[in-house]
């Protein structure tokens, strides 16, 4: 298994990578923004992307969007073929992306949002930590991408400041020296829990 920095060559798993992304999603019922694969090759051509290959079989890919004239990076799209799953490569992937943003974008802020529990723990062992949406970034072409995931009427309604996604950020200003404590994926399910009280709520409060 190679984790290698995707270049022009690999644009030829450019379809398999959307095909697997927008199949995950259906299985975990979960909202998602959809990406072409024009926009997966221009990633790639772009050296803003890594891809996972197995004797060149595909099974992983994740990738950089560059937000606020740069001042917010996002690592996107991060999946995992399901012949390779529950292996631990997700874990890998997210690392080599993580270092990518760090040694391409050093002094931009790394964010996420994800309703995944398994992403939250990966993002949160990084160093990124949980935040509102107001502290992410503003550009409105980010938010706009979130227009073909299933719970953007969620996002409207609370005028883009939650939804069931949770924000984290990662900020290269703030770096500590202290021990990191590791956080239970409880913790992110119990975060969770609650986002999901409150939007009902609001929505309560609202009819």
């Amino acid at each position: 298994m190679e984790i290698v920095i995707a270049h022009k060559s690999h644009s030829k798993y450019a379809h398999v990578i959307c095909d697997t992304i927008a199949d995950a999603a259906k299985v975990r019922g979960t909202g998602i923004a959809k990406r072409t694969p024009e926009y997966v090759t221009t990633k790639m051509e772009n050296g803003n992307a890594v891809i996972a290959l197995d004797n060149g079989k595909f099974a992983g890919f994740c990738y950089i969007e560059k937000w606020g004239h740069g001042k917010f990076v996002a690592n996107s799209g991060l999946i995992v073929h399901p012949d390779y799953r529950n292996l631990g490569l997700a874990k890998q992937i997210k690392e080599r992306i993580f270092l990518l943003s760090k040694e391409k974008f050093p002094d931009a802020k790394i964010f996420s949002i994800t309703t995944g529990l398994a992403v939250m723990k990966m993002n949160s062992d990084l160093g990124y930590k949980p935040v509102t949406f107001s502290e992410l970034t503003d550009d409105q072409q980010f938010w706009n991408g979130c227009q073909t995931c299933k719970n953007y009427d969620i996002l409207q309604r609370t005028e883009q400041k939650m939804c069931l996604c949770t924000g984290m950020i990662y900020d290269p200003s703030k770096k500590t020296t202290k021990e990191k404590k590791p956080i239970k994926k409880s913790v992110f399910n119990r975060l969770k829990q609650i986002k999901q009280t409150l939007i009902l709520k609001k929505d309560q409060n609202e009819q």
